[in-house]
């Protein structure tokens, strides 16, 4: 009997295989420090959950409306406002009942962007190093992936001559993600807004992933939506995962021009037919709650604080064979280990089973995360401290 042989093309997530082995190995009884995963190691706020008990007890444990409630939605929409708030930015306005939907998750918003605008052999750029899921997604669904290097030497910003060698008749779309997984990079304002002459110009969709958008260290990003001329070509998608410490509650959306939500609608009815109801209500809660943005930001404060010890103790170790480029936000270093002159994958294997730490290998990122890992800073204070200084000694004694 025959299979789907577009599943041939697709790679499992290498992140979500290197989670299951490592917890493996620390069921077996070895004491692995995991620096290896995107999952905060805060616990999502309590007021949060006690949100999402109240609607329990509420009776909301049946369907719910495929769109999302309309509270919700527009708790979405008054945070995009929120977000534009400084003068320089464009005003970010998006109608809660016909231009937002909420999802089961980043990756589902995700999913359903490119299901909505994507035809069988229509071309979409994503830079290199990128999500796996990005190109993965592309795949599934019969397009082709153009890969735009976004070089270590240009700070993993692809040029804008990058951008436009890749371009042909059948490119339809160009995926951006920032503060980017894994790399930790965002662009300019006047970055931002050359991509969008060039997607104005030749007629792109620009889905923006912007899971990452309130983890950052310098001055904070700005949306791929926040410019007046954007709205018509942009596809927004988030999700409360990292912002709220919420991965295991699967909760996101996607804004974006009506024509597009009604796509996206119809794929969302036929896969997961609603977000769970009471889950809705704890977004909602968490999106609009004061208290619950305090939180949020002392969250980013402590990410802030471990990327500077890991700076600190980069700079403690002098001479090495590693280097780092501090991260501009999200929580991961892309360390450089290429002067190891070992392919990333063994490197990281090695390091797992000689030094007890978890890394992901570059490579999973794509051919310009060849020589690189991906070490997570959402763990505890003493296991960033205590693995990095691991991968250090490690890469010394090579």
């Amino acid at each position: 009997m025959e299979l789907n042989d577009q599943f041939e093309l697709i790679r499992q997530s290498s992140t979500v295989a290197l989670a299951d082995r490592i917890l493996m190995l620390k069921a077996s009884g070895r004491k692995i420090i995991p620096l290896h995963v995107g999952d905060p190691d805060f616990a999502t706020p309590s007021a949060i959950v006690d949100a999402a008990f109240r609607a329990l007890k509420d009776g909301l444990t049946h369907y719910g409306p495929s769109r999302g409630f309309l509270d919700l939605r527009n708790a979405i929409a008054s945070k995009f406002s929120r977000d534009t708030s400084d003068p320089k930015c464009g005003t970010m306005a998006y109608d809660p009942e016909s231009e937002i939907l909420v999802t089961h998750g980043g990756i589902h918003a995700y999913y359903l962007a490119i299901q909505a605008i994507l035809n069988p052999g229509d071309e979409v750029l994503i830079s290199d190093p990128s999500w796996a899921t990005h190109t993965n997604m592309v795949k599934q669904f019969r397009g082709k992936v153009v890969h735009v290097p976004a070089l270590a030497e240009n700070g993993f910003l692809p040029t804008f001559d990058s951008w436009k060698n890749a371009l042909t008749s059948r490119t339809t779309a160009m995926v951006i993600n920032f503060p980017g997984n894994p790399t930790g990079v965002y662009p300019s304002r006047e970055y931002l807004q050359q991509l969008h002459s060039l997607a104005g110009e030749f007629g792109l969709w620009v889905i923006s992933d912007e899971v990452y958008e309130n983890l950052f260290f310098e001055e904070k990003p700005v949306s791929a939506g926040a410019f007046p001329d954007a709205k018509g070509h942009t596809i927004l998608v988030n999700s409360l995962s990292k912002t709220y410490a919420m991965t295991g509650w699967r909760v996101g959306y996607m804004a974006a021009p009506q024509r597009v939500i009604e796509n996206a609608l119809k794929a969302a009815q036929n896969s997961i037919t609603c977000v769970a109801p009471f889950i809705q209500k704890a977004a909602a809660f968490a999106l609009s709650d004061d208290g619950v943005q305090v939180e949020a930001a002392a969250m980013r404060s402590a990410y802030a604080c471990r990327r500077e010890k890991v700076i600190q103790i980069f700079h403690d170790y002098g001479d090495s064979p590693v280097h780092i480029l501090p991260p501009k936000g999200a929580f991961y270093f892309f360390i450089n280990l290429r002067a190891l002159k070992i392919p990333s994958q063994e490197i990281c294997d090695r390091i797992l089973d000689e030094a007890g730490v978890g890394l992901t290998p570059g490579s999973a990122f794509g051919k310009q995360g060849e020589g690189f890992a991906r070490m997570t800073i959402a763990a505890s204070d003493a296991d960033v401290s205590v693995g990095f200084k691991s991968i250090l000694d490690w890469a010394g004694r090579r």
